[in-house]
């Protein structure tokens, strides 16, 4: 066992263990039994830690051997070797000081067994000293959680285009699929399923443009402001090689914020970025709900597009399909729409000059990223992709309705048209309107 104290005392730590005595105490205070903290979240924080130990080794603001050391540590968590290193649970107290805390304490203890030393011989190379050598949790985890929503809207802006695309190639498809048009789940008029799959492309269409706009509201990070955005204890050259070194590690157009203060107090650009993503459920969840409508059946229901088979519908009723995947969406978009609602609520809670609850907002925001970027994936693969008309259904049920009449109104009346198809059935008052139509034009 190895002994490391902090100001509140001490604690015995395994003599291997990477973390140190402030994510032992963060163990034993959260625990909540969830989930950790989202691994690209923790990602990018590594990448923070990194940025920052090139830089004090490029700028020679500190001894290379002690940053290069750093830098190798961050690179072995950055394969993918050590997540059981960092258990501390997603939500947490002290705004993300025991996620940042966590990623110092195991950054430290790997550069110090790189350089031969035992983890927790911190006179070394030490935690807070090094690692977090100008750094606060607050200029840290904002900035980490900008460069995870960066990478994961990327991917759900591509998820997008990619079913906007399938949408569209059934909308050309099916253009000559003529169907009942409904409002209200009345009956309405004539239209193709080609049109109707022609609008959900345009909805998605739209998603994928906010989604894709919306990344330049990300790139300001106030990393270098430290812990109220007025830089603090960070050595100038830090600051303005910092960032730049961190968009070269990421590869995104990342700029240092203008008022740092501004990006360290307030959140509502993750409020903004949490909105686009709910608007995207809300379009997917309309779209699930209509195919479900209209795959219903197959005997007593719409019947008028065929969803995959894909799993057995239940353990009592034989040969039962259920609409799955569409069924999922419809969960994940609810899942996001309440995440949203938790963003909202975290973000008006920041008071003066910091947000306590801003582990909430990350861990939601990234759930909610990762969600609809899977669930759209699916969507397309399982659903839109292998989706089948049915002709013969759509047509039995455009026939079957007065839907043909609002065309006769431009020439005979609405009060007309009324008194026809409340009086006769549909193939009856067809007749009786283009009889009228004839008298008409004689």
């Amino acid at each position: 066992m190895r002994t490391e104290r902090d100001a509140l005392g001490v604690l015995e730590l395994p003599e291997d263990t990477l973390y140190g005595i402030n994510t032992a105490r963060a163990l034993e205070n959260f625990d909540l039994g969830q989930r950790p903290m989202n691994r690209n979240l923790l990602r990018a924080i590594v990448l923070v830690k990194k940025a920052a130990a090139i830089t004090y080794r490029d700028k020679n603001l500190r001894d290379s051997d002690i940053e290069n050391a750093i830098i190798t540590a961050c690179d072995r968590v950055l394969s993918g070797n050590y997540w059981d290193s960092f258990p501390v649970q997603a939500l947490q107290g002290g705004a993300g000081t025991s996620a940042n805390m966590n990623v110092n304490e195991v950054i430290a203890n790997l550069a110090l067994v790189e350089l031969g030393y035992r983890p927790g011989d911190y006179q070394v190379i030490h935690p807070l000293d090094d690692v977090n050598r100008g750094q606060s949790t607050n200029d840290v985890y904002p900035t980490a959680l900008r460069i995870a929503a960066i990478g994961q809207l990327r991917e759900l802006s591509d998820e997008c285009a990619k079913l906007q695309t399938a949408l569209q190639e059934k909308e050309n498809a099916w253009q000559d699929v003529r169907k009942l048009g409904r409002t209200e789940l009345m009956d309405a008029v004539p239209v193709t399923l080609g049109e109707e799959f022609g609008a959900y492309a345009q909805a998605v269409a739209r998603d994928r443009w906010r989604l894709y706009k919306v990344e330049e509201r990300l790139r300001q990070v106030n990393l270098g402001g430290t812990a109220v955005g007025l830089s603090g204890g960070a050595e100038r050259k830090y600051r303005y090689g910092v960032v730049e070194e961190l968009r070269r590690l990421t590869g995104f157009g990342l700029a240092a914020a203008e008022y740092p203060m501004d990006l360290t107090q307030n959140n509502d650009v993750f409020v903004e970025v949490s909105g686009l993503v709910k608007a995207m459920a809300v379009n997917l969840m309309k779209l699930s709900n209509d195919l479900r409508l209209m795959n219903s059946g197959p005997h007593g229901g719409l019947g008028e597009v065929r969803l995959k088979a894909l799993q057995q519908g239940s353990s009592i009723m034989p040969g039962k399909v259920n609409p799955v995947i569409p069924e999922m969406v419809m969960q994940c978009a609810m899942r996001v729409i309440a995440n949203d609602t938790a963003i909202t609520m975290a973000a008006a809670h920041g008071e003066f000059e910091l947000n306590a609850f801003f582990p909430l907002i990350a861990d939601c925001l990234l759930e909610s990223l990762e969600l609809m970027t899977r669930a759209a994936k699916l969507f397309r693969e399982k659903c839109i992709q292998p989706l089948e008309p049915d002709a013969e259904g759509c047509r039995k049920n455009l026939e079957g309705t007065y839907a043909y009449a609002a065309s006769y109104i431009s020439a005979l009346g609405y009060d007309t048209v009324t008194r026809v198809v409340k009086a006769h059935s549909p193939e009856e008052a067809r007749t009786v309107l283009n009889g009228m139509m004839k008298e008409r034009t004689l």
